[in-house]
Parts: C-alpha cells; structure tokens; sequence
C-alpha cells in the first residue's frame, strides 16, 4: 500500500515543497521545491488505506484522530498546496462511485418529507458558547464579514457586514421585519437600533443561540420591539413583514427545500416589502457537500450556485432586484477565525478534546480553502413582490450606510457576554 500511496501523492503534488514520511518510515520530497516547506507523516498502513481510497473524508479523519500528522507548517499549508495542484486526473473509477452515490444520497435526504432541521442545526449551533467565542468578534457574527476597505479589523469588517446589509434593506422607521436565522441576536439587533420603532422577529432553531439573542436583547433594553423565537421558517403562518433578512441560513435549507423556502418568502413578504438573502455560493452547480462538511459539520447543508437559486425564486413570483457577489470576503473572515481558533487551542481542547479542536481546526482550514481555491463566494440577492419598492439605481446603498455610520457612532457599546 506504501507505493500506491506514493504514487497518489505524487501525482497530485507537481508544484510545492512536500516531505512525505510513510508508515514504513520511508521519508520522500516531493514537487519542484517551490514555495514554503511542508512535511507530513502518516501514522500507519491502513491509514494509507483509507486516505487513498476516500480523500475527501478519510484525510480529515485521519488528521482528527492523529494518523495524519504535520510536522512542519499546519493543516492549512498542506490542504493549500493540495488545491493547487488538484486537478481531475486523481479520481479513479472507485473514488467516482464513490462520489456519486454520496450525491444521490444527499439529493435523496433533501427531499424527503422528513424535518430533521431542528436536529441538524442543534449538531452544530448547540455546541458549547464557549467554543464560539474564542474566535469570534464581539458581536458573535458567525456568517462572513464584509472587508470594505481592505485591511480592517475582523470587527470592524462584521459591523461593515451588517451595515451593507442593512443598507439594502431600505428600513423605515415602524416597520415590521423577519430575520430567518437570528444566530446571536446581533444582526437583528443592528437592525431595530438603526431605525427608530422597527418591530423584529428572528426566528431560530438552535436553543442554546435563542438563550443567548435573549441575554443580550433584554441588556439592551430592547425586549419590547426585539423578540427571538424557537421557530421553523416552514410553520410560519398569518404574518406579514415589511423586510426579512436572512443571513448565512440558507446554506443549511437544502436544495429540495428551496421551492418552498421562497413560497414561504412570498407568504410572509408585505405587497410593497424587501428581502435580503445572504448566502454562501459556488459558481456552479455540485449537487452534494463535501463528505467531511456533510458528517461532521453540517448535516444536509448545501451550498448552492445563482443559477440554482433564481429559477426558485421566479417561480414564487418574486423579483430579484439586485445581485452582489463578495468574491473573498469569506477567505478573509476564515483566515481571520482559524488564526483567533488556533491560538487558543488549550481552552479549545479544555473544553472538549484534540480530536475536537483538529476537526474544528480541519474545518476552518478547508473552509478556507473553498474561497481561495475552489472559487465559493457570497451571493446577495434584494428580492421583491413590487419593482417599485427598491430604487432604480444603486447609490441609495451607499447613501444609507453612510447614515448608518452615523448611528454606529453613537450606538452603546456591545456588553460581552457573560458564560
């Protein structure tokens, strides 16, 4: 197995400055010499195995159970130099099953009538608070920041984040509006102390993000107009809203469920009201998620193309008023997490253990990879019933977050929260 797995490498890394250490003990330099040094070691034989067979899955868990070990640079550099060498010549006849059948099971799962959707968020977003704060911004802004101008601050590009977003909600004062996703409660927040007398409702499925949202929303004084509720998107009825917004939730519908997400849209979304969609995308259609995100990140999530997205929405007889795409945005905001992530590893293993910090470390890293090599971005889609409700031009966005910055300068501090 040893020379089977050498020649995989070999034929994957033609560029770069790889040290290979086999389970035999057998230590290869590999690529042109190009680049920062790299060295990695495998463990055992039947590690060998099972990374040749299954990269996708079987390379995270061997890095997660400690038979994929860097010795030199991090996990980042290796699945770095990877990307950038990868090309579809690696995928044997084996490996293409493989792939497929894991598609047609993730396309099967996204259509049955069966809600695991409470379950799957819980998988992910229920992790402890303390997790997410060792490398999150003050706000808990766990969806990606925007970096205008580049250079700033994981902060200040998570405050940018939610004041673009803010501006092409075209908010006024008194109006009713949905976030779909509410997360830590800051967006919504942003939102009603922005404009004077809006009324939010976010709706989430993680109980441990409706605990804190709760916190931090009756801190701020703002129970009265802010409320968060233990709520599925799908069982919302008799309600109407002048704006939804929903940010970094739509990756987790599935691609079955995107008819009925944007019926439900249009149910809820007031004759003269505004959405803004924000969602991670790829530039085409895959059909599946990695088999690594799919297990042990996010189950049943799926990453969808503009393409998949708007056939949806136009048949919810819904206009789509404004695209944006935000190239590496994410890539920036990955860097900037796994970097916070990495520095505090020993509170990250006290709370759970190494194997959990590689695989969270493993995430991040991949993650990373997606934006910079793979091509993912994020999508920003204004979304109406009325092609009157949104201006004919763009320069009401940058009207409104210079109002906007107005308001955060005199905006109250955000506490930290207390764990």
């Amino acid at each position: 197995m040893a020379s089977a797995f050498l020649s995989i490498v070999q034929k994957i890394i033609r560029k770069g400055n790889l040290t290979l250490t086999l389970a035999n003990g057998e230590t290869h330099i590999i690529g042109d010499g190009t680049g920062d040094p790299v060295a990695v070691r495998i463990a055992d034989e039947e590690a060998e195995k099972f990374i040749r067979r299954d990269p996708t899955l079987k390379l995270a868990e061997m890095y997660m159970d400690g038979r994929f070990i860097v010795e030199h640079g991090n996990i980042y550099d290796f699945l770095a130099m990877v990307k950038q060498n990868t090309t579809n010549e690696i995928f044997d006849i084996p490996m293409a099953a493989l792939l497929i059948g894991r598609i047609a099971l993730q396309q099967l799962k996204s259509r049955l009538p069966v809600n695991h959707n409470k379950r799957n968020v819980a998988h992910h977003y229920d992790l402890s608070e303390k997790l997410f704060e060792l490398f999150l911004d003050e706000d808990w802004q766990y969806s990606c920041a925007y970096y205008n101008p580049p250079g700033i601050s994981l902060e200040e590009a998570q405050v940018a984040k939610k004041r673009h977003i803010a501006a092409k909600l075209l908010l006024e004062p008194n109006q009713r509006v949905l976030e779909i996703g509410s997360g830590w409660g800051g967006m919504g927040m942003y939102v009603a102390e922005s404009t004077p007398g809006v009324d939010l409702t976010g709706i989430t499925l993680s109980e441990e993000q409706l605990k804190i949202s709760r916190e931090r929303s009756q801190k701020r004084g703002l129970a009265d107009r802010v409320r968060f509720e233990l709520q599925d998107y799908k069982t919302m009825k008799g309600q109407k809203f002048d704006r939804i917004v929903s940010v970094g939730m739509f990756e987790h519908v599935g691609i079955g469920n995107f008819p009925g997400f944007f019926r439900k849209v249009h149910e809820l979304l007031a004759d003269d009201g505004v959405m803004v969609l924000h969602s991670i995308a790829r530039p085409k259609p895959s059909f599946g998620t990695n088999a690594f995100i799919e297990k042990y990140i996010f189950p049943q999530g799926y990453i969808p193309s503009i393409g998949e997205t708007l056939p949806a929405i136009e048949k919810a007889n819904l206009l789509v008023r404004d695209v944006e795409v935000l190239p590496l945005h994410y890539a920036y905001t990955l860097r900037d997490w796994r970097e916070r992530f990495v520095a505090r590893r020993a509170e990250a293993v006290a709370l759970y253990d190494e194997r959990f910090f590689r695989m969270w470390e493993f995430y991040l890293a991949g993650s990373e990879i997606g934006f910079r090599w793979d091509e993912l971005f994020i999508m920003q889609i204004q979304i109406s019933k009325n092609q009157y409700s949104t201006p004919d031009s763009r320069d009401y966005i940058a009207a409104n977050e210079a109002k906007l910055k107005e308001f955060e300068a005199t905006r109250p501090p955000l506490e930290k929260v207390i764990i």
